[in-house]
């Protein structure tokens, strides 16, 4: 039996759980979200727990246990407490703004670099340089972070670009002249 996929998922008490044709909505203070069952997979509810059972030991079932046990709780938690992601822009020059729903980065190419927030996610600006974004959605909230900080990723010579809270670049040593 798989590790995760038996472990109870917990649900708060501000989130309701519900089910139409296999499909369950979780609904919370911060969003509501929903998610889909493979067939045969079965989630019951008792008290204050939900539990997921896979239908069969074959090793595609096994393996879809766990995957969806942990989309299941993660959705949980993120409509209950959102989820955030902090991204540092370092370099001269470098810096975000945020104009309504369009994030522009500055970050040393000739133009501005534009996006679009999606649906379910809020951003913030501190000091210009630094980009926090929140969303109930953890797997939509981790692209997006990803897909802007792919715009300038961290060289590893002076450390510029776009970097997430707590990432630590691997920093080289440059070139040396002759001696």
């Amino acid at each position: 039996m798989s590790r995760i996929g038996k472990m109870p998922i917990p649900v708060p008490k501000d989130v309701q759980v519900s089910e139409k044709d296999g499909t369950y909505l979780f609904k919370g203070p911060h969003g509501q979200l929903t998610h889909t069952l493979p067939l045969g997979f079965v989630l019951t509810r008792s008290g204050d727990q939900l539990t997921l059972t896979r239908p069969s030991d074959e090793p595609r079932d096994k393996a879809f246990h766990g995957l969806h046990r942990t989309l299941l709780f993660n959705k949980i938690q993120g409509v209950s407490v959102p989820f955030r992601k902090t991204l540092e822009l370092n370099g001269v020059g470098y810096r975000g703004q945020l104009n309504s729903n369009v994030l522009t980065l500055s970050v040393g190419f000739t133009h501005p670099v534009e996006f679009t927030l999606p649906q379910g996610i809020k951003a913030s600006v501190e000091k210009q340089t630094v980009i926090t974004l929140t969303s109930a959605d953890k797997e939509l909230l981790g692209q997006f972070a990803a897909d802007v900080r792919s715009v300038r990723p961290p060289e590893p010579y002076k450390g510029k670009g776009i970097k997430y809270s707590g990432e630590k670049i691997l920093r080289k040593e440059g070139k040396t002249g002759k001696k």
